[in-house]
């Protein structure tokens, strides 16, 4: 629930010329803080003239405004030009920076430039709006002129605000990229990553500046390993990469790897993400809970390849890059051919996709899916069965109910034709929701 307070301080002449801080706190899990304020800025003087009243106004107080963080940083001046601000992760009002709100105490600048001679009160009212789960979308393969791309960072952020994405995941070849380079860029979540590069197999390591210390090449399996475990202890999210791609497939044994995410979606859907989504299928049903992800590999616009060509759907608590990768960890996504695309939403209870609960007989899970054209297919899949739910026969949204009747996972797939006489394809690939046989203590 939004919160709101208002502070008020009493300014005298005596102070006129003079900076002062207002210090208010920071609450826990704020994703967006407003702040406006206001004062007695002119003094009217009303004066009888043979044609009536003239009222004259004068200038008395001008009251200046800035804002540091717990750690007395500048987060942004305006001067007086400006009676209100916001500032979130990635965006803010001009003249602050976009940063994560930190709980603690944080202090209003206060600039006292002219004070009139019987002071001045002035009132600030803060808004502290809080972090809320909600759909963002994003692109988490993308690539720069820093590797094989055609665009600076700050291009492809350009682009893919353009298109309609939320966030976007740097992941050049061998080529790591800071969280502090990224800072700055305006409207948009900009997660650092790179695409560890090898001539048998690829993977992103997605959310910390530098995965790894030695050099990215490696002369045996041990060595890769080192490379994934120390990735894997510096918390960064790794993801393997297009494991079916005839030019770069991944050949090193996954099961002695450690990742968080498979790619089954990488580019335009053909023959190797069928197969990668083959082999998501055969772990899930082995028991293990992998994240599916996908992205566009995007380098550069071509007739089979567009940024956020697949793109992530991701229920997260706000737009930063700690959350959305929070988020792919856990599972709380879906995977779209487009920033066009179909939406869904499973739920079973209070689970959503990549939550796992007890099995017990009579439950169901509820899908919500939006965004669908005639024609399209709603597919469940499970442990044991796969079916057709339902066939939108004009454009719309449903609200369906699937009963589970074992353990094991419910997932589902939107098909859709794209072209006349091709066969149906993913328009949109959910996580499972996950059903665990009840274990007795002996």
């Amino acid at each position: 629930m939004t919160q709101t307070q208002e502070l008020e301080i009493f300014i005298p002449y005596e102070k006129e010329g003079e900076y002062l801080t207002l210090p208010f706190q920071m609450p826990e899990n704020i994703d967006t803080f407003h702040l406006s304020y206001h004062y007695q800025t002119h003094q009217e003087h009303p004066e009888e003239t043979p044609s009536g009243t003239f009222i004259s106004t004068k200038a008395i107080n001008t009251i200046d405004l800035g804002l540091l963080n717990p750690q007395d940083e500048q987060v942004g001046v305006s001067g007086s030009n400006k009676t209100e601000i916001f500032i979130n992760a990635i965006q803010a009002t001009p003249g602050y920076q976009p940063q994560e709100l930190t709980p603690g105490e944080w202090k209003i600048l206060i600039g006292a430039y002219k004070v009139a001679s019987e002071g001045v009160t002035v009132t600030y009212r803060l808004t502290f709006t809080p972090k809320e789960r909600q759909l963002f979308i994003g692109d988490i393969h993308t690539h720069t002129i820093a590797s094989d791309g055609v665009l600076s960072v700050e291009e492809l952020a350009t682009h893919a605000k353009r298109h309609g994405l939320d966030f976007l995941a740097i992941t050049d070849h061998n080529q790591m990229v800071s969280a502090e380079s990224l800072r700055g860029i305006n409207g948009i979540s900009l997660i650092p990553g790179v695409e560890w590069t090898h001539y048998q197999g690829h993977a992103n390591f997605l959310g910390v500046d530098k995965p790894y210390v030695e050099p990215f090449f490696t002369h045996s399996d041990e060595e890769v390993k080192a490379r994934f475990d120390s990735a894997h202890a510096r918390g960064a999210l790794i993801v393997i990469n297009h494991p079916f791609d005839p030019s770069c497939g991944f050949q090193f044994n996954i099961n002695e790897l450690p990742f968080d995410c498979l790619e089954i979606w990488n580019g335009p859907m053909r023959e190797s993400n069928l197969k990668a989504v083959g082999l998501w299928q055969s772990l899930l049903k082995s028991g293990q809970q992998i994240p599916a992800v996908g992205g566009s590999d995007y380098h550069k616009d071509g007739l089979f390849q567009i940024l956020g060509g697949p793109c992530m759907g991701v229920y997260a608590r706000a737009n930063t890059p700690n959350e959305i990768l929070n988020a792919l960890r856990a599972g709380h996504s879906f995977i779209r051919f487009s920033p066009q695309g179909p939406t869904i939403q499973l739920k079973a209870d209070e689970c959503q996709m990549g939550d796992a609960r007890v099995w017990e007989a009579g439950q169901a899970v509820q899908i919500e899916a939006s965004g669908l054209i005639a024609g399209d297919v709603i597919k469940v899949i499970t442990q044991s069965e796969d079916k057709t739910l339902f066939q939108a026969h004009s454009e719309g949204r449903a609200e369906l109910s699937f009963p589970v009747k074992a353990p094991g996972f419910v997932r589902v797939e939107i098909l859709r034709t794209f072209r006349p006489g091709l066969p149906p394809l993913p328009a949109l690939i959910s996580n499972p929701i996950y059903f665990l046989e009840e274990t007795f203590d002996q």
